[in-house]
Parts: structure tokens; sequence; C-alpha cells
């Protein structure tokens, strides 16, 4: 009796794999709290507070991503989250108003416009799921948005347990 050679299908396809891992930017991200300058965590006092982001440490910041939130329920004015930034300005990288999954996001929404999408013209995509770094799940909603004019198909997940999105309907020539 013949054996059967095992044929990798996967391998043998026209399957393009679309892995956001692979735009993940390098570099720290740092989150800065304002609470740390507020009376008892909850109270700004404006004087006070200008006075310790004087005396801050900004160089830790040096091309980092910055995260700038509140971890406390007070009431801020909008002008210490944007006092903070220009503080912050001649060190970050880039600076967002929330946490560091907004930073991602934030990221994310700058670097998928940017890309060339025709390699996946008319062909089966498979966007990457089971991701090593912090991938927002934003991030695969935009994804999805740019392939779907262009891509014939598309997935999520691995070639070998993949979960159908969507498929481009038969058009009436």
């Amino acid at each position: 009796m013949e054996e059967e050679a095992i044929i990798n299908r996967v391998a043998n396809s026209a399957l393009e794999v679309f892995d956001l891992e692979d735009y993940y930017p390098k570099g720290n991200r740092m989150q800065v709290d304002i609470a740390q300058w507020l009376f008892e965590g909850f109270l700004l006092r404006e004087k006070d507070f200008r006075e310790q982001l004087k005396n801050h440490d900004w160089n830790q910041y040096q091309d980092a991503y910055v995260a700038v939130n509140c971890g406390t329920d007070a009431i801020v004015p909008a002008w210490a989250s944007i006092l903070v930034t220009v503080h912050l300005a001649p060190f970050a990288k880039k600076i967002v108003n929330g946490n560091l999954e907004d930073i991602d996001t934030a990221l994310y929404q700058e670097i998928l416009p940017t890309l060339d999408y025709r390699a996946y013209a008319d062909k089966p995509v498979i966007i990457k799921g089971c991701s090593k770094k912090p991938v927002p799940m934003s991030a695969y909603l935009l994804a999805t948005q740019y392939l779907q004019p262009v891509a014939k198909s598309i997935m999520y997940g691995e070639a070998c347990s993949a979960v159908p999105l969507y498929k481009k309907g038969k058009s009436a020539n």
C-alpha cells in the first residue's frame, strides 16, 4: 500500500498574513498620573501644581510615548493636562490623553493609513491574532477597514484555525 504525501495547503495557498505586530512601534511607553501633584490626590492647587511640575524630572520621558491621565476621581481642569504636555513636549516622542492602550491606539491610527495595501488585492487575507505585543483591539478594527476594500476575503486568527470575517461578493459583470 502506497502512502500519500502530506500536503501543506496553507503554505501552498495564496493566503496573505497581515500581522499587526510587524508595525508595532518600538519605544518605551510611560504614564504620567496628574494625581501625584494634587493635594491628597484630589485637589488641584494651582501654585503648588505649577511648582511641582517645574521641579519634576522630565528627562525620564526622553524619546518615550507618554499617556497623561488622572488616576483618581478628581475633577481636574483641562488646562492641567495641557500644562503637563507643555513640560513633556521637549522630551516625549508622542503624548496622548489616556492610558497605555490609548498610546498604541494613537500610534496605529497614524501608521495603518500610510501602508500600501495593494499586496493584498483580491487575495484571501488572515489578520494574525495571538500577538505577543500589546496590540490594541482598535488596531484590528482599523486594519480590517483598510483591508476590506482590497481583499478577496478576510479571516482572523491563525491559518490552522481562522475565523472567517468577510468575503467579497461576486461582481455582476
